[in-house]
């Protein structure tokens, strides 16, 4: 805590506080007679107060001294403005939001004034997206000033604190990627007005902590908003004007000087410098308008109203102080909901506070008989012509300023009685809706709130129960340690006394898109400004004229957040086409986040494909994001160029990719473009061919790395194959080479067991293995005792080649049950969980396939289980196989003699007239038609593996 100079602090000549200053001096040296230190601290500050006090209102130009959301100041402001009737207002307000004014009158107060900025330059990327927000209640001075200027001819309202621009630029910037954190009055909220910085006028709180203790401790209340309310606002509910202005600019010189240096040196600097930034627009709109000071009222925060600045005052010396230019960051301006409990979390108020507060400014309206001024048109007020300008009184020689603190501080305030009607008003209507609420409540509990309100007051020094009295009789008597609802009682007191009122934003204020957004869902036939959930049904086989509304409705779900639009029935797929929809819709609710949309575009489809682009072109974007941003723009807009944009970039991104962390998203969504595209166009794209080729080569060229890589998991490595696999036949058509892909299986030498059952997957794929040999070595794993606790992972590597090779499938069932049947239970036991787990978590998809095959090779039913051989045992105890393909009494000449038509066709098909006629038991070749023998000689690998598949139905 500093102390400034007596010079500095030295009154004006012949100054009304003289008294005072000496009074307080006086009081300051005896409180440090006994003291350690020196009076100089404490006296320093009390004739700094006084000293504040007077050159406030000695000032040319009227300051008007105001704290935010405050009915004392909204009170005083309206008596002022009808007085004085000034031709110039300069509000305390970031002025590039002067057009967004004009459109309140089209709005339900609360809402906020919203500067918005996605796109920057000049910050940190980590900030964007920037949003500022200045809400405005109707108990607010500012409205009252803003109302008035604006239905008044002949008025000027002018905005003087810094552009929406500068909040950003006088924010510290370290750490360099972090985002901007809010400083006084200026705070995030994740409500109504999202992750904004909150800009108000007058906050009024002390910035040393110990104070603050101190005022609650000895105010017997329990947080700072009730200490305002019991020792600002009542009192100065009914004061005059210069009380007023006095003892506001008293109490922000107070708070000004009583905070700890070291922790405030940067809010200080700023706050200065918006009391530079704002004196030096109002000298230079002066200059520039040439209007009367003595016809101008500058509103501002009590806080700036006691400024030390050398710029302050229209006869301050000239200073080398500059205004900063904007940066290049193009900004955009709304107007977005607001609300009570967004104002109080913005700002860091008590929960109720603004909606007390709303209360108190209605009452005081009432009991002062003062007319507030309102915007003409404004939703939820009366219609009528806008007033005209009364005549303008002669410019009033300046008031003589005389001291009226002295007296409001000598003499406690005037405390009004108990207003037991208004009191016993609450108590009945509290009981009523905590019944409504499921609380057990009776006529004897109201009776209780009553008496223990007055208590309570009674023991805090307070002539007559406030609302905070009442709220915590009213938790005493009805909550006792119950809360049957979602509501405690608290939360019914704050609906009773005014409730969280929530702001809308009229169809006329609205951006482009939003209002595009509620012409095109109108035949819907649904209130949309209605923040309760409504249920929109769509039959489009009955209605088509709605499909328009359907699109528009699924283009909303992925713009804005869950809730806001939420289907019930109906699906947006490839392919598909919805007959009939239903959606749960909060548009009213979401107003701002469609707002916000309006920032980005002018119609849906605009932001939609903006945001596709966007997300295409990160520097963290994959191939699976590309192919996700492809597949949404079928999906959402249908066009063919936009899609092969996307398409294209995501070639490009492939061919780039060093990983391949993201190839079962890859392989999932490919395949399905792939189809789309099959069943729809009568080619693919000229994309769609980039990709399976640069993903027949980019694969390849990494397959034999991945396979020994650690970090590469043997669900990635089942995905390259499922690619290489399943695109082979397209690939191949497209000019790529198959021995590329065996080359790579070649160079690959896997150790990790699930790896090495991959590879033998594709080796017989690829024809490099046989199945026999295949079935072979998994028999000579599970005869090795050093490796049988390895065998599950040998299993769970067959299961993921079920993805890239699924003719493996009956070999991985016969596989599981061989396992199941002769591993011990020491390794089978603790290896079930994870393969259960393994195969939920990496491959759902392959349980059901697994589940298909088993119930085709397991008998159906128990009896027949008893008598069931597997196919696999019997085929291990057969004969041993022919000598050739049509050798007699081997199962190939059997299954040939048992179905002669296939091979009657294909030997059609060959040129061959004669009819298939097997040679006798012994004969080494088909009797007379030795072609045909010549062909089964000379491929018999098909002939033989569909017979041992058949074998034992042949045996």
């Amino acid at each position: 805590m500093t102390t400034t100079s007596t010079a500095a602090e030295a009154l004006a000549a012949g100054s009304p506080f003289a008294a005072l200053r000496d009074q307080l001096l006086t009081a300051a040296e005896t409180f440090a007679a006994d003291a350690a230190d020196a009076p100089d601290a404490v006296s320093g500050i009390l004739a700094g107060i006084v000293a504040d006090v007077d050159r406030a209102l000695r000032e040319p130009l009227e300051i008007f001294p105001v704290c935010h959301h405050s009915p004392a100041s909204a009170l005083a402001m309206a008596r002022r403005l009808r007085e004085k009737q000034p031709k110039v207002i300069y509000l305390e307000l970031c002025e590039d939001l002067r057009p967004l004014l004009d459109e309140l009158r089209n709005c339900r107060l609360p809402v906020a004034l919203q500067a918005f900025a996605s796109d920057l330059d000049g910050f940190p990327p980590g900030w964007g997206p920037l949003s500022v927000v200045a809400p405005i209640t109707e108990a607010s001075a500012e409205y009252q000033a803003i109302a008035y200027a604006l239905d008044t001819p002949g008025v000027e309202i002018v905005l003087v604190d810094r552009s929406s621009d500068h909040v950003f630029q006088w924010l510290p910037r370290e750490p360099p990627a972090a985002a901007p954190q809010a400083g006084e009055g200026e705070a995030e909220d994740a409500s109504l007005h999202g992750d904004a910085v909150g800009i108000e006028i007058g906050d009024l709180r002390p910035g040393f902590a110990e104070l603050e203790e101190h005022l609650l401790h000895h105010g017997k209340v329990r947080h700072w908003s009730e200490w305002w309310d019991q020792y600002v606002e009542q009192p100065l509910a009914g004061a005059d004007y210069e009380t007023y202005r006095q003892v506001m600019v008293l109490i922000g010189s107070l708070f000004r000087r009583l905070r700890p240096s070291a922790s405030s040196a940067r809010s200080d600097r700023r706050d200065e410098d918006r009391e530079r930034y704002m004196w030096t627009r109002m000298r230079e709109h002066l200059a520039a308008t040439g209007a009367d000071p003595a016809e101008c009222l500058y509103v501002c925060g009590a806080y700036h109203a006691a400024s030390r600045v050398a710029e302050f005052g229209l006869h301050a010396e000239p200073t080398d102080y500059a205004i900063e230019p904007r940066t290049a960051t193009r900004w955009l301006y709304g107007l977005i909901p607001s609300s009570h409990s967004a104002i109080e979390a913005q700002f860091g108020l008590a929960s109720g506070s603004v909606s007390i507060a709303a209360a108190t400014w209605a009452k005081a309206l009432a009991a002062s008989g003062v007319k507030p001024y309102r915007l003409q048109g404004q939703q939820g007020g009366k219609s009528g012509k806008r007033p005209k300008r009364a005549p303008a009184p002669a410019a009033p020689a300046p008031a003589e300023v005389t001291d009226r603190l002295s007296g409001f501080l000598a003499r406690p305030p005037a405390l009004s009685g108990l207003d037991e009607a208004e009191l016993l008003g609450w108590c009945v209507d509290i009981v009523r809706l905590a019944r409504r609420n499921g609380y057990l409540a009776s006529t004897a509990d109201a009776i209780a709130v009553f008496e223990t309100s007055i208590l309570l007051a009674g023991m805090r020094n307070r002539a007559r129960p406030t609302p905070y009295d009442f709220q915590d009789a009213a938790v005493t008597c009805i909550e006792k340690d119950v809360v049957p609802g979602r509501r405690d009682v608290r939360r019914l007191c704050e609906i009773l006394l005014g409730g969280d009122r929530i702001g809308q934003v009229g169809y006329h204020a609205l951006p482009p898109l939003a209002q595009d957004v509620y012409d095109r869902l109108a035949p819907l036939g649904l209130d949309l400004t209605k923040r309760t959930q409504q249920r929109a049904l769509l039959d489009l086989a009955a209605d088509p004229d709605l499909e328009p509304c359907s699109q528009l409705l699924w283009m909303l779900r992925y713009l804005l957040p869950d809730g806001a639009v939420r289907p019930i029935m109906g699906a947006r797929r490839l392919g598909e086409r919805p007959i009939q929809e239903s959606w749960d819709l909060r548009i009213g609710a979401h107003q701002r986040e469609i707002i916000e949309l309006g920032y980005e575009g002018v119609t849906v489809e605009q932001v939609l494909e903006q945001r596709l682009r966007r997300s295409v072109w990160d520097p963290q974007a994959t191939p699976a994001v590309a192919l996700k941003a492809v597949e949404d723009a079928i999906l959402y807009l249908g066009s063919r160029r936009f899609t092969d944009e996307l398409g294209a970039r995501a070639v490009e991104l492939l061919a780039a990719e060093r990983t391949v962390d993201d190839a079962p998203e890859v392989l999932r969504r490919i395949r399905r473009l792939l189809a789309h595209y099959r069943s729809t166009e009568p080619e693919l794209p000229a994309w769609c061919e980039s990709f399976v080729t640069e993903g027949y080569a980019h694969y390849c060229t990494l397959l034999p790395t991945a396979f020994v890589a650690e970090d590469t998991g043997v669900r990635q490595v089942g995905a390259m194959l499922g690619f290489l696999f399943s695109m082979e036949g397209l690939a191949l058509s497209l000019g790529c080479d198959r021995a590329q892909l065996e080359i790579a299986v070649r160079q690959s030498h896997p150790e990790a067991p699930a790896k090495v059952a991959l590879l033998w997957a594709a080796q017989t794929q690829l024809g490099m293995m046989t199945q026999a040999e295949l079935r072979a070595r998994c028999a000579e794993l599970m005869d090795n005792p050093l490796v049988l606790p390895a065998f599950p992972q040998y299993l769970s590597g067959f299961v993921q080649a079920l993805e890239p090779v699924p003719s493996l499938t009956p070999f991985v069932v016969e596989l599981l049950s061989t396992a199941f049947g002769r591993l011990p239970d020491a390794v089978l036991l603790p290896w079930l969980p994870t393969l259960i787990t393994t195969l939920r978590k990496e491959s759902p998809e392959l349980v059901p396939v697994l589940v298909r095959e088993a119930g085709r090779t397991f008998p159906a039913s128990l009896p027949a289980l008893d008598a069931w051989t597997p196919p696999w045992s019997a085929r291990a105890k057969g004969a041993a196989p022919s000598a050739g393909p049509s050798g007699g009494g081997g199962p190939v000449a059997a299954l040939l003699a048992a179905h002669p038509a296939p091979t009657d066709a294909v030997a059609a098909l060959l040129g061959i007239d004669a009819p298939w006629a097997p040679a006798a038991p012994g004969a080494g070749e088909a009797a007379g038609h030795p072609e045909a023998a010549a062909l089964l000689a000379a491929h018999p690998g098909t002939a033989t593996a569909v017979a041992a598949l058949l074998s034992p139905a042949l045996s």
